[in-house]
């Protein structure tokens, strides 16, 4: 079919940019299409570590500007997104043989002062031989240090983005790669095909916007027909997920003998997420594994400083991710910047935004500054709003969560503890859409396990494009880390069956 009416930005790249990108742009009051070839976020921005962080080993590369950008995108995401986003604090033991302590804690005041710090708590020094967070650590480590970032839900992060954009007025279609785009004119000509249904749809844009993250080049060469004299590195990061192995609620980040970090955070109350990795990659984005040889490095990490020693055996599962860094040229992959790069195309008549790089922490403001970049094509436009606006679900009173959650307790009493916090964490303000008139664990209809319900799947697929029942047990929640292979499989069938009669 063909859409007849002109639209202003046709956003190819359902991934954290892309989806940041269209709620901005949206929100101007343009009219945007945005499409994604998978599913929203399956690709790098459900694999990340799931941080919302400055980066701090990115000091040691002179990124000083990267990094006290994302510090004041981090209070700004934490404030628009109390549901996902949440402080942690970080545990580094000091190990001698590595960063000797004083360039350490140079960092950390570096890293507590750069940003404009206002809600977390700042660094402060450890006796691991005395302070509980000593605890689970090796007898060999007695000083260490404690600093303050924050956790997210990632691939949440990119749906809600979307929802936002699409309640603004933007169309989004998931399962539906860009298969060409050309320019008439002044116009671009674009050709999307669900890969669900077949349905080829054609689109007339203003200007096209190449968010595609690891096939960003692809897009720039096969599918527009262009070309740029930028480029993007793929770097492979891997993740383990094991049982969680110590008390409390802080993260550890230690260094390894490559003088890389390694990141062990709680992970779904009663797991660990350990990673990451960073190795070049050539292979196809698509196929992206985590192999043995990283498996046993972030288990060797981890060894090197806990008391319980992990085996292969206690790793529940893994993923990896390729995440497309702009190359700058650096040999190193953990030294090739974070850092973004946008790439305006403005020969042969409608122009060609093409972005290089980027990172979770500072994707609002990556949307906001490339909106920028093209205002002058788009004078009626409106001006910046995302840094007061709360993502869906975020509009919690001065963005108290436990606020939030006992007023839960208050209203849906008859709900199991887990429940309201499962249900709190991941749609905040929205839990009312998703219980309507429940007033019992029965009203919520069929129960799959842990805290799947009927009620949740609805509101998935009406609200946030769920599609398969994959969609719903790893990227929009992740129940099935909680789930048994037999629910799973169960929950799988149902949800076919649910689809087909659909």
């Amino acid at each position: 079919m063909t859409d007849s009416s002109r639209i202003d930005l046709f956003v190819i790249g359902g991934g954290i940019n892309g989806a940041g990108i269209a709620r901005d742009a949206a929100g101007r009051g343009l009219s945007v299409v945005l499409c994604e070839k998978d599913d929203l976020a399956e690709g790098t921005s459900s694999r990340s570590g799931k941080l919302v962080h400055g980066g701090l080993r990115y000091l040691e590369y002179y990124e000083f500007r990267l990094v006290r950008e994302a510090l004041i995108e981090r209070e700004v995401l934490m404030r628009n997104a109390p549901h996902i986003i949440w402080p942690m604090r970080f545990v580094l033991p000091h190990s001698p043989q590595d960063r000797p302590a004083w360039l350490v804690r140079l960092g950390l005041f570096l890293y507590d002062n750069l940003g404009g710090r206002k809600k977390l708590p700042g660094t402060r020094m450890l006796d691991l031989r005395r302070d509980p967070e000593g605890a689970a650590l090796k007898d060999d480590y007695t000083r260490g240090f404690e600093y303050s970032d924050c956790w997210v839900d990632d691939a949440r992060l990119v749906i809600l983005n979307a929802v936002d954009a699409a309640e603004r007025g933007a169309t989004v279609l998931t399962r539906s790669p860009c298969i060409s785009a050309r320019r008439e004119g002044d116009i671009w000509r674009v050709t999307t095909r669900n890969t669900m249904t077949g349905e080829t749809r054609e689109f007339e844009a203003r200007m096209l916007v190449n968010a595609a993250g690891p096939w960003v080049t692809d897009v720039v060469n096969r599918v527009a027909g262009s070309n740029s004299a930028r480029n993007v590195r793929l770097v492979k990061g891997s993740h383990i997920v094991v049982p969680k192995f110590w008390k409390g609620e802080n993260a550890y980040l230690v260094q390894n003998h490559d003088r890389r970090v390694i990141f062990i955070n709680p992970y779904e109350r009663d797991k660990a997420l350990i990673g990451t990795t960073d190795i070049a990659y050539e292979g196809r984005a698509e196929d992206v594994t985590a192999d043995e040889s990283e498996v046993q490095y972030l288990i060797d990490a981890v060894n090197r400083y806990f008391k319980e020693q992990l085996t292969r055996d206690d790793v529940l599962t893994t993923f990896s991710g390729v995440r497309p860094l702009f190359d700058d040229g650096q040999g190193n992959p953990s030294a090739v910047t974070r850092d973004y790069v946008f790439d305006l195309d403005e020969t042969g008549g409608a122009p060609m935004l093409n972005i290089f790089g980027g990172k979770i922490t500072t994707f609002r403001e990556l949307a906001e500054r490339g909106m920028h970049r093209i205002a002058r094509h788009f004078p009626a436009m409106g001006g910046d709003w995302t840094e007061t606006a709360p993502l869906p679900g975020g509009d919690l009173e001065n963005a108290d969560y436990e606020a939030f959650r006992n007023r839960m307790k208050q209203d849906y009493p008859w709900m199991p503890r887990a429940l309201r916090q499962h249900y709190g964490r991941l749609y905040g303000s929205r839990v009312a859409m998703i219980v309507g008139d429940a007033t019992s664990l029965e009203g919520l209809g069929r129960h799959f396990g842990g805290t799947l319900h009927e009620a949740e799947v609805a509101y998935l697929v009406e609200h946030e494009w769920a599609r398969t029942a994959e969609d719903i047990l790893w990227r929009r929640t992740k129940h099935r880390l909680h789930l048994s292979e037999a629910e799973q499989a169960e929950f799988t069938a149902w949800f076919q069956s649910r689809a087909e009669a659909a």
